[in-house]
């Protein structure tokens, strides 16, 4: 790390913008290829992965590890080999001036290349109530705040892997827990779909989609829409917990770097962007698997090639 004379702006080969598996993966390739990386960690230390409570799909942990004790380890052994770990959240950076300026809300910061690991944060459904009543029976997170919700009948809003697994963890503390979902199949894997089903604490409602939450102090009710009969009818909840996709976190590249129309950062195979020097890997990048496994394998290969970048950078100069 360099200090440059430019209004103290810390000078970086690479910077690693985001923390979760990807960014904590990039971070130890980089670092055993001597690179030292600085990694941002944005306002969610160890990403999305973080707040599950248990993730029984990543290899080399057959009973399932919780996410916050994965995320330990990715960072431990990221320090372990000289990854720089900083708490703080980019605010803003400008990719049309060489080396690419990284700005935080404490420092700035000049890097040769950058992997952008920011991942995706969890959709809204963007229904009246729901912004009111967020923090107050609305939750993106059951492993968060699942205790709040002990013996009280609770709505999930999805049908894919996160909806199920969450679900299943809320039966812990809800007396009832039930999946309303637009279509008439989930789209979750056939062991949690089998899970879910022999749960007898677990109901399910299809072909139907939320127009509306309401209640006074807390969630009390939520108005249904039969997407197939066109009927109207009120459930009573006092919790509803909506996982429906994600949104990825490209904002502050937007304009600057190519993405697709959902906002998800566009890359070749080798995690290279529309701009030379300039990698992403992770969520933020991947609209179709969004796995642990393959944020972590993407977070690696990004580091293979910003190392190659940089090699090649320093033989030219």
């Amino acid at each position: 790390m360099t200090q440059s004379d430019d209004n103290n702006i810390i000078e970086r080969d690479l910077i690693v913008v985001g923390s979760g598996p990807a960014g904590l993966s990039a971070a130890l390739y980089a670092a055993r290829a001597d690179l030292h990386p600085l990694v941002l960690t944005g306002m969610t230390l160890h990403g999305q992965a973080s707040t599950t409570d248990i993730i029984e799909n990543y290899p080399g942990f057959p009973d399932g590890i919780g996410g916050i004790e994965l995320g330990q380890l990715f960072q431990t052994q990221a320090e372990r080999f000289g990854a720089d770990i900083m708490m703080d959240q980019v605010t803003a950076v400008e990719l049309n001036q060489y080396p690419f300026l990284v700005e935080t809300y404490g420092q700035k910061f000049k890097a040769k290349s950058l992997i952008i690991t920011t991942g995706a944060t969890h959709r809204k459904l963007n229904v009246p109530g729901e912004r009111e009543f967020t923090g107050k029976g609305v939750s993106y997170c059951g492993t968060c705040d699942g205790w709040f919700f002990k013996d009280k009948d609770i709505s999930v809003i999805g049908g894919g892997d996160s909806a199920l697994e969450e679900s299943l963890f809320l039966t812990r503390f809800a007396k009832s827990v039930t999946i309303i979902h637009r279509r008439d199949e989930l789209r979750a894997g056939a062991i949690l779909q089998k899970r879910a089903f022999a749960n007898p604490k677990i109901n399910f409602i299809w072909d139907t989609v939320v127009t509306e939450i309401r209640g006074n102090d807390g969630v009390e009710v939520v108005r249904l829409h039969n997407v197939q009969t066109g009927e109207e009818l009120e459930f009573p909840t006092q919790g509803v917990f909506i996982f429906i996709g994600h949104t990825p976190n490209s904002e502050l590249f937007r304009g600057q770097i190519e993405v697709n129309e959902e906002g998800y950062i566009l890359t070749n195979k080798k995690y290279e962007t529309s701009i030379p020097g300039v990698f992403a890997a992770g969520e933020v990048a991947d609209p179709d698997f969004r796995q642990v496994v393959t944020s972590a394998g993407m977070g690696a290969a990004a580091a293979i090639q910003a190392t190659r970048y940089l090699e090649n950078l320093d033989e030219v100069e």
